[in-house]
């Protein structure tokens, strides 16, 4: 089966993206606020008890989260200037009222994130989806006083109908495909592509590949050096992703610390949110918001 949502697009060959400001980076902090369900296995730190019904092993590790680690977590966020933009279960608004007070103080963007991080839509039915993605909209409008505009899966999971319906919701962009430096149009009309990573993201490199401290501090140094070099011609997006439950520990504090501080005082960078920079490509690329068809290769 061939890929219908997006065109191949070689970076080299867009026209060029201007930030504002004459930014060459845009930075966003994409942070995970998740609920987990305490029947099923999720993500875990010891798979020696991932199958257990409870497993208080992982599920208490996971449940650090919402408790500890997200106050950790923003007081770095505030102590450099840095607004969150969100990846919000719908169940977060329900069973943790406390952080969406938080995020409503200091203005933070709210991106659909499914229900929790227990449930995929991958085997939904259109139908099923269609009233499975309205109820998780809906449910964090009400709570946040605002309509989410973009969309990541748990897990990164969409079926194929996925942004079409999230269109006809009034959503704009997904975060789910993971494939680009820049933002590009998807061939659904009016919906974006904003880059995400599952490479500069505190599970894959703690959890997943044992990343010391001081090695998250060098990597989110290179990736930001490294992208402000391509930029001279064009800007590029730079995304940290980011969970309470793993960067929130506290032995880990002081290298997201250290990081955000360098990201914050480095030239050329707009420190900014995902709905900003969809808002911005989307007002300011060639086709404008509607394009489609050959989109994947424009702006």
């Amino acid at each position: 089966m061939d890929n219908s949502l997006y065109d191949y697009s070689a970076i080299v060959d867009r026209e060029p993206i201007r930030w504002p400001g004459g930014a060459r980076v845009a930075f966003y902090v994409g942070l995970n606020v998740e609920h987990y369900r305490i029947d099923r296995p999720s993500t875990s730190t010891f798979a020696g008890t991932a199958g257990l019904t409870p497993d208080p092993l992982n599920y208490g590790w996971r449940d650090y989260g919402p408790r500890v680690g997200i106050w950790r977590l923003t007081e770095s966020l505030d102590r450099h200037g840095i607004r969150a933009s969100v990846l919000l279960n719908s169940d977060v608004a329900e069973r943790y009222p406390r952080i969406i007070e938080a995020g409503r103080e200091r203005d933070w963007v709210w991106l659909a994130h499914g229900k929790n991080n227990s449930i995929f839509q991958a085997d939904m039915t259109r139908d099923e989806e269609r009233a499975y993605l309205a109820d998780v909209v809906g449910t964090i409008e009400k709570a946040t006083g605002r309509r989410p505009r973009g969309w990541m899966g748990p897990a990164l999971s969409e079926t194929f109908n996925t942004p079409e319906l999230l269109a006809e919701l009034g959503l704009r962009y997904v975060l789910d495909w993971t494939n680009d430096d820049q933002p590009y149009r998807l061939n659904v009309p009016g919906m974006l592509s904003v880059p995400y990573s599952v490479e500069l993201n505190d599970i894959g490199l703690f959890v997943g590949k044992s990343t010391s401290g001081p090695d998250f501090v060098r990597i989110v140094k290179d990736q930001l050096d490294q992208l402000h070099a391509d930029s001279a011609d064009s800007g590029r997006v730079m995304a940290l992703a980011l969970h309470p439950f793993v960067i929130g520990q506290a032995f880990r504090h002081r290298y997201l610390d250290e990081a955000l501080e360098y990201v914050a005082n480095h030239e050329g960078v707009w420190l900014t949110t995902s709905d900003e920079i969809a808002e911005h490509y989307a007002a300011t690329a060639s086709g404008g918001v509607e394009g489609s068809g050959e989109g994947g290769s424009a702006g």
